[in-house]
């Protein structure tokens, strides 16, 4: 049989995404030409490949996640993942400075627990970010024990445990320059 005929025992996978159908087009295109595919088809393949093309890349901006539970991290990377945002996690505050050192040009946010691996705390961290690297976005975030209000840099954010994701995207909104992002 001849091959990208479809049999009557074959059909369509609805858990593939019309992005994963496009790339696979795409990636056939060549074949499907040689082929002699019909023109209108071809020109569908040549807009998928055209908008995966112009699909938006991540600024350059990183956002900094520092949290000594492995799974709580993981959480705020991944969702981090989904902002314009790069997320770098950091169990210590003495590994995030010297992420900082190398590219705190970069980082537009700086998303910390109070409790941390090591020597230094999030408030420790906190107030050397704000001086060190004031156009950082500043995220302080416990579920321990409420934080004094001058315990906190002036500009930074206080989330308590257990945070939204919608509270943790709003502030990497902020920190992208993009705004409030729109609710679901």
């Amino acid at each position: 049989m001849r091959r990208g005929a479809q049999t009557a025992d074959d059909s369509l996978a609805p858990e593939l995404s019309l992005g994963q159908i496009g790339q696979a087009l795409a990636s056939f295109y060549d074949d499907l030409i040689a082929e002699g595919v019909p023109e209108h088809l071809a020109a569908l393949v040549r807009q998928v490949k055209q908008s995966e093309d112009a699909t938006p890349r991540k600024s350059g901006k990183l956002a900094l996640v520092v949290e000594d539970e492995a799974a709580t991290r993981a959480v705020a990377e991944a969702l981090l993942e989904e902002t314009d945002l790069s997320p770098i996690g950091c169990d210590s505050a003495e590994a995030a400075l010297e992420v900082l050192r190398e590219r705190g040009g970069d980082v537009a946010l700086v998303f910390a627990d109070i409790r941390l691996a090591g020597e230094m705390d999030g408030l420790q961290l906190a107030k050397a970010v704000a001086l060190l690297w004031p156009q950082a976005r500043l995220v302080v975030t416990s579920g321990h024990r409420p934080v004094r209000p001058d315990a906190l840099p002036a500009q930074a954010v206080f989330i308590p445990k257990p945070w939204r994701p919608l509270d943790v995207l709003t502030e990497a909104a902020l920190a992208a320059g993009e705004g409030q992002p729109v609710s679901p």
